[in-house]
This record gives structure tokens, sequence and C-alpha cells, in this order.
């Protein structure tokens, strides 16, 4: 995988799966590979990842705040992905998106293949029904497209994610993508990033010992996680 190429799309169509965190790991993993990144957070309405990240203020790290809940929306974010050509993109998708991805998706995969860009998918889910169901509507429209389902182990043991487990959208997804899991982190460091409004970055140094010694076990863990979608290439 080409990493500066690359479109991170992390969904989940519903919120309260920990998409956000989840996204939160991905910058870090990402500047932790000197990449140069533009993270576009959709979730207008309460911008958690977009407020933390723009207080870094690296040369490699741009945030934009893009709207999806229209044509205006998606025409938007094409523009500025075609505008940073050497920035690898991670995608914070709101959870009010799931009616516009299904319009405007299709034109974003083509519009993705004309400026040679992969998209990829990272899916976070947690045990309930509902979580499925979303999942299996997302893969009627990206087909074509690498899914990697992130089971939070916030909520549970990888065991017991039964419904997605024995499902048959985890097959469709183990076609082309993988079942992940993204790995539980202690209370007291997601209350730290979330109520400082702090990335994992800034966070480190003021966090206390203990706190940063918890954040540096999650933080190997998820390198880990990502490692086993991308690899060594860069």
């Amino acid at each position: 995988m080409n990493i500066q190429t690359s479109v991170f799309y992390v969904g989940g169509s519903k919120g309260g799966v920990g998409k956000s965190l989840f996204s939160f790991a991905l910058v870090d993993y990402l500047l932790s590979r000197d990449a140069n990144i533009l993270l576009v957070d959709t979730d207008t309405d309460n911008p958690d990842v977009f407020k933390a990240h723009r207080e870094l203020a690296l040369p490699n790290l741009r945030c934009r705040l893009n709207s999806l809940d229209d044509a205006d929306g998606w025409a938007e974010l094409l523009d500025t992905v075609q505008n940073c050509p050497d920035h690898a993109v991670v995608i914070n998708a709101a959870a009010r998106t799931k009616t516009s991805t299904a319009s405007y998706g299709d034109i974003m995969k083509e519009a993705l293949r004309e400026l040679r860009r992969e998209l990829v998918v990272f899916w976070i889910i947690n045990r309930h029904r509902d979580s499925i169901e979303l999942l299996h509507s997302f893969q009627e429209v990206f087909t074509d497209v690498p899914i990697h389902v992130c089971r939070n182990l916030y909520f549970g043991e990888a065991r017991r994610f039964d419904i997605y487990n024995s499902s048959k959208a985890r097959e469709v997804v183990e076609k082309n993508g993988m079942t992940l899991d993204f790995p539980a982190v202690a209370g007291r460091v997601a209350d730290w990033l979330y109520s400082r409004r702090m990335s994992i970055r800034a966070a480190h140094p003021e966090m206390p010992f203990g706190t940063r010694a918890e954040l540096q076990r999650w933080r190997r863990l998820c390198a880990n996680m990502f490692e086993r979608v991308m690899g060594e290439t860069s």
C-alpha cells in the first residue's frame, strides 16, 4: 500500500461506536510514519477530531471541516483531496452521512480512481445488530472497495461479537478486507483526550506517568493493528 496516495474513510454510520477515537489513533500512527496528512472531519456538529489536531500546527498535517450532507459537500471534499496530491487523507465520517453516502458514494469512488487514489475503509462496530445492518448498507454502495471491519473491544472481547462473527457481512468483508480488533484503552486516557480536545501527540508529554504508560501500551497495539493493513511500505 502507498500511504501517501490512500484515502482512509473511518465510518460506522452511528454515534458512539468509537469512530473519533479510531481517527485519533489513525492520525497518530500516520504521523509516526512521517506521512503528509489531510485530516477531514465531517462531523461539523461536534468536530472533536478537527479541534484536537489543528492545534498541533505541524507542517505535514492539514485539518479541514467538511460537511457531507449534500452534493456541494461531496464536491468540496473532492476538490480538497485534489488540491493535496501528496497527502494521505483521513476522513472522519459523521454518523448522519448514511443517506448522502448512498447517494454520492459511487461518484466519490469514480473521482478517486481518476485521481489515482486508493480508497480504504475502516468500519467501526459495536456488538449490536444495527451496527451490522448499517455495514451491509454501506457494502451495497462500496462493493469493490477494501472494507476493514474493526471490532471495538471497548464493547467486549472479539468472541462476544457473535452477530458479526457469524454474519454474511463478515464473509463479504474478508474477500477484499480484514476483520480487525480495535484495542480498548483505559477510560482515563480517553477522558484526557476528549475533555481537553488534545491529539495523542500533544497529550502524551502532559499526562501523569501512569496514564502516559497506558497510552503507550495502547499506541503499540493500535500500530500493530494498522500494520496488518498497511504493511511496511510507505
